[in-house]
């Protein structure tokens, strides 16, 4: 008996070092199935949600819904039964189970309320169920597990207790490098901002400064991965683009630029306000071809002016950003749009010639 365990654990060794060594399996060759992927994942989210519960919003469902849909339209795997739905938890997190079952908290959403930030995020976690990752983590254990497994007789124990220790761990920085891009790509093909990422990567570095949230256990690195995206518009030349400094931020498209962000609104720091304001502009010029200065225009609530091209906000301009100027708000406003005229005949000249 004692001869047979050191041959079983001999074994057990050989295939962790065999896996450990050659990486996970070639798609062709996967110990898990996608049929074994999402039953697994299934098993694991109705766990989850029996945990933290669903948030009790149809409306907010549907709409998260409604951002996965699209996304997944324009993924690079569309087979799965996707399903995107929000945790009744004030944590600030997302995460994804294998089979397509993406989850975001409650708490996030309120720290990023709008669809394109939460297009980011969602795409960021859809990018990890593409490539597999959590499964992969599992396909390297699965081997010495299924050997235990079948000493037991309950493959599909083993899978799930295996889902969720792949789930604990996180990933690795390769992961989420991968998914990083792929967040930028799905939710820029998918018509949002392509400054989404950018946004969601920058709100949670900010939010990692604040000791009560540790969120970037699972996400490493965020200055680095801050700028590979930042990298990754500039090598897509996507225009228009945003420039930093230590008072605001500018949004510029070669030599033409529009006055600085240097006041926060509505919680939003400059630095936000510029990249809605760059995505904006960027969304207009692709949805938009023939380009007409004469569409954009201004609405007031009595406090605040906004700024739209045909029915798209553009950005809200604030009587702080007028001060800060040196201009009243409804000059200041009218000169904003001004220049956006400059920049739509600019954009519309250019593609003629």
């Amino acid at each position: 008996m004692f001869l047979l365990k050191r041959k079983i654990v001999g074994f057990v060794l050989m295939l962790v070092l065999a896996f450990g060594l050659a990486g996970p399996a070639p798609a062709e060759a996967a110990l898990i199935s996608t049929k074994e992927e999402i039953s697994i994942g299934r098993d694991v989210a109705k766990e989850l949600e029996k945990k933290y519960g669903l948030a009790d919003d149809p409306a907010l469902q549907e709409r998260i819904a409604q951002i996965g849909a699209r996304l997944v339209a324009v993924c690079d795997r569309k087979e799965l039964p996707y399903t995107f739905k929000v945790l009744n938890s004030k944590e600030v997190n997302a995460l994804a189970l294998p089979g397509g079952f993406i989850y975001v908290f409650k708490g996030l959403v309120d720290y990023m309320p709008s669809d394109d930030e939460l297009a980011g995020v969602l795409g960021h976690e859809l990018g990890h169920v593409v490539k597999r990752h959590s499964v992969r983590q599992m396909e390297k254990s699965l081997a010495v597990s299924l050997i235990f497994g079948a000493i037991l007789g309950d493959r599909a124990a083993v899978l799930q207790n295996l889902a969720y220790n792949a789930i604990m761990a996180g990933y690795s920085r390769d992961d989420e490098r991968e998914a990083d891009y792929l967040g930028y790509l799905y939710s820029t093909r998918a018509g949002y901002s392509p400054y989404s990422m950018i946004m969601g990567m920058q709100k949670l570095a900010d939010l990692e400064k604040k000791p009560s949230y540790g969120i970037f256990s699972s996400h490493p690195e965020p200055e680095a991965r801050l700028g590979r995206l930042q990298a990754y518009i500039k090598k897509d030349n996507i225009r228009p683009q945003v420039i930093v400094t230590d008072k605001g931020a500018q949004v510029v498209d070669g030599a033409w630029q529009l006055p600085a962000f240097l006041s926060s609104y509505n919680n939003y720091k400059p630095v936000y306000r510029a990249y809605f304001t760059a995505g904006a502009l960027y969304q207009v010029a692709r949805r938009y071809p023939e380009l007409s200065g004469d569409y954009f225009y201004l609405t007031s609530d009595d406090t605040n002016m906004t700024v739209y091209y045909d029915e798209m906000a553009i950005t809200t301009l604030t009587p702080a950003d007028a001060a800060s100027h040196g201009q009243d708000l409804a000059a200041f406003a009218e000169d904003y749009v001004l220049k956006l005229r400059e920049w739509a005949e600019r954009r519309r000249t250019a593609a003629t010639d």
